[in-house]
């Protein structure tokens, strides 16, 4: 699995603080950049799982026909049209006129472009003549078919069953509803009504002159129109077919099965063309001040966006590299180049041996047009749940499973500009680490001394700055006894100063009334993920 960044959402918790990485539950917790989202009122990240949904428009993905709203339970969410899928292969049905039949002397009658009508699959070259269906005209297909599915015996039974269920419910609702509210008026109204319960007067009247076993409460019974077995078919039928059986594919599976609206068959041959789905356009809300975050535009051709606030337009965005596994594939891309795909050797893996040191590097990237100052601070790491091994003293099990390293200091990032606007090469790639006072004196080439005063490449730092991104070192140490994978919240400050002066109170934007540039600083949690351990042992038996 490759080394991963998530972003933290507190919508599921009542503190801003992230729980451990190690625990299961934290996975709800944490997601991608792109599907997150950043509402300006609030000043908060918000995810898919609270954000509130609400249906701008209906539209058909085959034909883009724009349904109403009150259309679309009359037609049962499907399109009205002439948009048919192939009940195969999910094709796109096409209307075409069927083979003219051919007369005693063997010319054909009539012509080609007249009646009936079928629908045909360019795809797996299934047609509605091999279920009965044909159509009188190439258009309104929708409306004749429907009369197809409404005499079906499930569709009569479920509307008969509509309206029994119906009027005692309107009846039901009605009384609650009148008795209520005259009940209430009066013991406000008139003094010493409340003591009054007609409920209970009508109950007790209710066996004079009249039948005990009538009650207007009950339901009358319900009769169906047909035997429930001859309606469903199955039961030993379905045991003929089988038995018969000659072919996988003559059964249907249960995708194409339960695709159709009621009971169908378990015969392929009888399956019939679905009305294709609609589709919904969704604008997404703010929970909390419910500002929309995400509204699209009506027209079902456009995929533009009247308002789009996502979260990777106001947070930096983090890409986690680990160098020995990118070396390791470059030197394995070197040695396959010119070799068959059968002699090229496998892929190295991502995991990291413990007891060991590696370095790893943090990509990020400024989507804002000001200039930012970051700062990284890693979370304390949670001493791992995974039983401790025999011979272990407790107070090694207790200690963390690995150490992480990473730069203390702010470290600035350039704002986002187009590529041409970059004048020269220094608005390229940024200052030198010296001029900031986080890097080695030189600035040419980021090196650093260890105890024997050999020179060593630079690891925990900032490692390059080239426009409005910055790579920035960091260094984990993993204990000999570590168990499970590398995991670490990490939380991302930064502030920016907008170059735009803010307007006075009075609104004017001259230089004496206008407000000095407001500075923002905005934080939020990240999880990172490096990869699993490899513990020693399964080193020592692959050598």
């Amino acid at each position: 699995m490759a080394p991963s960044v998530l972003y933290h959402c507190p919508c599921l918790s009542t503190s801003s603080v992230p729980p451990p990485p190690h625990l299961p539950s934290s996975s709800y917790s944490f997601h991608p950049l792109n599907t997150l989202f950043f509402c300006e009122e609030c000043d908060a990240v918000r995810c898919n799982q609270c954000v509130s949904v609400e249906v701008s428009s209906y539209y058909c993905p085959n034909c883009l026909f724009e349904v109403p709203s009150a259309s679309v339970r009359a037609e049962k969410n499907r399109c009205a049209r002439n948009c048919f899928m192939c009940p195969n292969c999910r094709n796109t049905l096409a209307a075409v006129p069927a083979d003219p039949p051919e007369s005693s002397d063997g010319r054909i009658s009539g012509s080609v472009n007249e009646g009936p009508y079928i629908l045909y699959c360019n795809h797996c070259r299934w047609d509605s003549v091999e279920i009965g269906i044909t159509f009188e005209k190439p258009t309104g297909l929708a409306a004749q078919l429907q009369k197809f599915e409404d005499s079906a015996p499930d569709s009569l039974e479920f509307d008969r069953l509509k309206e029994h269920f119906d009027a005692f419910l309107r009846q039901s609702a009605l009384a609650a509803s009148t008795t209520a509210a005259a009940s209430a008026a009066l013991a406000r109204d008139i003094p010493g009504v409340g003591k009054y319960n007609p409920l209970a007067r009508s109950t007790n009247n209710r066996g004079y002159g009249k039948d005990k076993s009538v009650n207007r409460d009950e339901m009358t019974e319900y009769r169906s129109r047909s035997e429930i077995s001859q309606a469903a078919g199955g039961g030993e039928l379905d045991v003929e077919l089988m038995n018969g059986l000659e072919e996988v594919d003559e059964v249907a599976s249960l995708d194409q099965r339960w695709e159709s609206s009621w009971v169908s068959s378990m015969q392929t041959k009888d399956l019939k063309p679905i009305r294709i789905p609609l589709h919904s356009k969704r604008s997404k809300r703010c929970p909390a001040c419910t500002h929309i975050l995400i509204k699209p535009e009506q027209k079902s051709q456009s995929v533009r966006y009247k308002i789009k606030l996502v979260a990777s337009n106001y947070l930096p965005g983090i890409v986690v590299v680990l160098p020995h596994v990118r070396q390791a594939k470059e030197e394995l891309l070197k040695r396959n180049l010119g070799k068959s795909v059968s002699a090229q050797a496998e892929e190295p893996s991502v995991g990291m041996v413990a007891g060991r040191s590696y370095e790893f590097q943090l990509n990020l990237t400024n989507p804002l047009y000001d200039p930012i100052e970051v700062r990284l601070s890693v979370q304390r790491v949670h001493v791992s749940t995974a039983p401790a091994k025999e011979g272990v003293s407790p107070e090694k099990a207790k200690r963390p499973p690995f150490a992480i390293s990473l730069p203390t200091t702010k470290f600035p990032i350039s704002p986002f500009a187009e590529a041409w606007e970059y004048e020269d090469d220094e608005d390229m790639f940024g200052v030198e680490d010296d001029e900031l006072g986080i890097g080695p004196t030189s600035a040419t080439v980021k090196t650093t001394k260890d105890k024997d005063g050999r020179a060593r490449p630079k690891t925990v730092g900032v490692l390059e700055r080239k426009a409005n991104k910055t790579v920035v070192g960091g260094e984990i140490v993993i204990g000999k006894e570590a168990q499970g994978s590398v995991k670490f919240n990490m939380l991302v400050s930064y502030t920016y100063r907008s170059d735009d002066p803010a307007p006075s109170e009075s609104g004017d934007m001259d230089g004496h009334n206008a407000r000095a540039p407001e500075i923002k600083t905005f934080s939020f949690y990240t999880v990172v993920d490096l990869g699993p351990i490899i513990p020693r042992e399964e080193v020592k038996l692959d050598l």
